[in-house]
């Protein structure tokens, strides 16, 4: 799953090295923009639904955070 996810990171964002960052987010890697993009990507690709509450920064700051996120969803549903 995690390598599905390093694709979807490295698409929407090319410059970044998702597999060594750790603070995506409080580093300032991602935008908003970018984050809102990697929800719909993840959402449709793992067929989840990622709701308000789950954008948080601890969500998305690297792409293992990503991961964890998705497995937590898939689970409750």
């Amino acid at each position: 799953m995690i390598e599905k996810i390093y694709e979807i990171l490295e698409e929407c964002c090319p410059d970044v090295d998702f597999r060594t960052e750790k603070n995506l987010v409080d580093d300032g890697l991602l935008e908003s923009l970018d984050i809102v993009m990697i929800v719909n990507e993840l959402a449709e690709e793992f067929d989840v639904r990622i709701g308000v509450e789950d954008i948080l920064p601890e969500n998305f700051n690297s792409a293992e955070a990503m991961t964890a996120l998705v497995v937590r969803l898939q689970g409750e549903e």
